[in-house]
Order: C-alpha cells, then sequence, then structure tokens
C-alpha cells in the first residue's frame, strides 16, 4: 500500500505521518504540501504514485481538488482532520496520526 500523506507546508504533520507509518509493513510511505513554499510540493507524480492521498484538513482536500481533480481519479482520498498545531514528531501528534489513521491501514 502506498500512502502519501499532503499538509500544507510539509513541515511538520505530514512527514511525521511518513516517518512513523512508514514502520507499518506492507506500507510505502512519502510526504508532500499543498502550499507554494513547501519542504516538498505535490505534484502529479506524487498523486501517481499513491493508493491512498491522506490530507490533514479539509482545506488540503479543497486545495488538491482545484489542482489536481482529474489526477485524482481512482485514488482514495482520507481527511484525519489534524489541526497545525504540532511539532514535528511531537508526542501528542503521533497518538493523533495513529489514532485517525486507523480506519484506513492494513491491520
Amino acid at each position: 500500500m502506498r500512502i502519501l500523506f499532503v499538509c500544507g507546508r510539509a513541515r511538520a504533520r505530514s512527514p511525521t505521518a511518513e516517518q512513523i507509518f512508514a514502520r507499518v509493513p506492507g506500507i510505502e510511505t512519502a510526504s508532500a504540501g499543498v502550499s507554494p513554499d513547501a519542504d516538498e510540493p505535490v505534484d502529479v507524480d506524487h498523486l501517481a504514485w499513491a493508493e491512498i492521498v491522506v490530507v490533514m484538513e479539509p482545506a488540503h482536500r479543497r486545495k488538491l481538488m482545484r489542482r489536481f481533480g482529474a489526477h485524482l481519479r481512482g485514488v482514495r482520498l482520507v481527511c484525519l482532520d489534524v489541526p497545525d498545531a504540532y511539532a514535528f514528531m511531537a508526542p501528542a501528534l503521533v497518538r493523533l496520526l495513529e489514532a485517525r489513521a486507523a480506519r484506513f491501514l492494513p491491520r
């Protein structure tokens, strides 16, 4: 399973998710951001690679749909509703990501 995690600038939430879920057997992860100043801006190649695209906020979903709608056909898009209130690898962020992602991760 290939999962792309997307947040705003790809500095805290999506890179944290990429690291923690990369440890799960059978999962490949990547992270990117929807903002122009993202450390790793999301592009068509990211979306072509991903089987699941996980956004942190509804605004990220809207931006992806506006910019890449045609490239999202056939891709499962999931929103975790994780606010931009955490530092990279913050324990509270790790716990929240693990809890919210449990619904689509393999058991």
